[in-house]
């Protein structure tokens, strides 16, 4: 992994480039909203590419529209990657605070004549616009003010600078994962890069700075496959002015994830922000992680995959071309892994914040707890549902379903068990042959006793083993909470 000290800048100032050895990657999210699910895997793909190959993994907020960027859509951006081990290698770039450079490259453009002022108003364009729509045909810009000698220029009015796209030919994109991609540049208009106010379009901006970045491969969603078109445009003009220095970067866009029924994915099929999954589904960051990377990408037929594995493995050319198909119950299915698999320390300090906090000797009792605790449990949602029992003041409340299994005849049984328990040594295996012996006694099934105790104990009719819940409560509070429930014994 390349580190600070493997970089140096070429030239200084606003319009310095960073240097880099290998590979850079960038993840460049616009700061609207939260980080969605298509976003982080877009991340996660960055980041294992660059790991990959030894480089280095940057991150940019495209905070260019000031009017929706938001500083707590920063933030949870933020939040999401580190939650996922996805922060960036160096401090992140904000590109509005680079307009000035933006602008500095439009200005050398237009002076080294790859683009022009252009004076079309946007009532001119509406008409144009119109009159196409009108005769069914494609609208294209075609501004007279392309090739329009300085002198025609009208003064004091305002214009926006366009990049002079191609008029002929082809461009062809060895794209790493959707192959070879021609376009024809008659397609292409010629687009706006600086506003009449001088500020840069997101097209210029981009493009500015993956090159003043250093960034060697854009990977991206194949919603962007357009843009890289326009954008190279750009891109080649630069490389036609003299000592600029600036190369193609390799192209890899990634196809978009629909629902598990085909549809673009939506917050019906379970398409949350980041910090959702972690805060209302209780989702650990290793199972979204081992998730997101078989979202389009695999390796055999392994399921299960390391991030140390996934690093080995990982290869862009792999991802396939169609989209992939979010599905929730498999994302769960992935995370009951992984709690099964967790430091029983670890689960216990993340399931204390979802019971609103434990006092030391609380926190000691869920981490004793973990080990029966999570063999039944999904997420940590779940977890702290099931710990919730040990914690419990008397009178227990005691929900619908338990409260109809202490019936007369099971109060009666309680009672029975109190007095027989209470003589016993409190460990799981001496506590079950006791109460196996007593239900053959009885002619009764295990169940019969086990049933109402359950309910007398935690007071709901799922929990885990009858023999560990009554260890981890202790004979103390077991017995009393039995007693709670018990007939009256005479």
């Amino acid at each position: 992994m390349a580190s600070a000290t493997d970089t140096v800048s070429a030239g200084s100032g606003a319009g310095a480039v960073a240097v880099r050895k290998g590979v850079v990657t960038r993840f460049a999210p616009s700061p609207t909203g939260y980080l969605h699910i298509g976003g982080a895997r877009t991340a996660l793909f960055n980041w294992l590419f660059a790991r990959h190959h030894g480089g280095t993994y940057l991150l940019r907020i495209e905070d260019t529209d000031r009017a929706r960027s938001t500083e707590p859509a920063i933030e949870a951006i933020f939040d999401g990657l580190n939650w996922l081990g996805l922060g960036g290698d160096e401090e992140p770039v904000f590109q509005f605070a680079r307009s000035e450079r933006h602008a500095q490259i439009a200005h050398q453009l237009l002076d080294a004549g790859h683009a022009y002022r252009c004076y079309l108003s946007q009532e001119e364009l509406a008409a144009r616009r119109a009159a196409a729509q009108a005769e069914r045909r494609p609208f294209r810009i075609e501004s007279e003010w392309r090739d329009a000698d300085p002198s025609t220029w009208p003064e004091g009015q305002p214009w926006v600078v366009r990049i002079k796209a191609p008029r002929d030919g082809a461009t062809t994109i060895e794209d790493l994962v959707q192959g070879a991609i021609t376009v024809q540049n008659v397609e292409i208009d010629d687009y706006v890069i600086l506003r009449s106010d001088g500020t840069p379009t997101y097209m210029l901006a981009v493009v500015v700075d993956d090159h003043d970045m250093g960034v060697t491969h854009v990977i991206r969603g194949d919603d962007h496959i357009n843009n890289a078109f326009r954008q190279l445009v750009i891109i080649r003009a630069m490389q036609a002015v003299e000592g600029s220095g600036w190369e193609d970067p390799a192209y890899g866009h990634i196809p978009l994830i629909h629902g598990a029924d085909g549809a673009k994915l939506s917050k019906r099929h379970g398409a949350l922000g980041v910090d959702a999954y972690r805060d209302e589904l209780g989702l650990l960051p290793e199972a979204v992680f081992n998730y997101l990377l078989r979202l389009g990408w695999g390796h055999g037929d392994a399921e299960i995959i390391s991030r140390e594995q996934a690093v080995e493995w990982f290869e862009i050319g792999d991802v396939g071309k169609g989209a992939a198909r979010f599905d929730l119950k498999k994302l769960q299915n992935f995370n009951g892994h992984y709690i099964r698999e967790s430091d029983d320390a670890r689960l216990a300090a993340l399931v204390a914040q979802r019971l609103g906090g434990l006092d030391e000797a609380g926190l000691a009792l869920l981490t004793t707890a973990m080990p029966v605790l999570k063999v039944r449990a999904a997420d940590l949602n779940e977890l702290a549902t099931g710990a919730r029992f040990l914690f419990a003041q008397r009178p227990l409340a005691v929900d619908e379903k338990a409260a109809g299994l202490l019936t007369d005849d099971a109060r009666v049984l309680l009672g029975a068990m109190a007095l027989r328990l209470a003589a016993e040594e409190w460990t799981a295996a001496v506590l079950e042959a006791s109460l196996k012996a007593m239900a053959e006694e009885r002619g009764l099934g295990l169940g019969k006793l086990a049933q109402p105790l359950r309910a007398a104990l935690t007071g709901t009719t799922t929990s885990p083993g009858i023999f560990d819940v009554l260890v981890l409560l202790g004979r103390d509070e077991s017995l009393a909470r039995i007693g709670d429930q018990a007939a009256p014994t005479t």
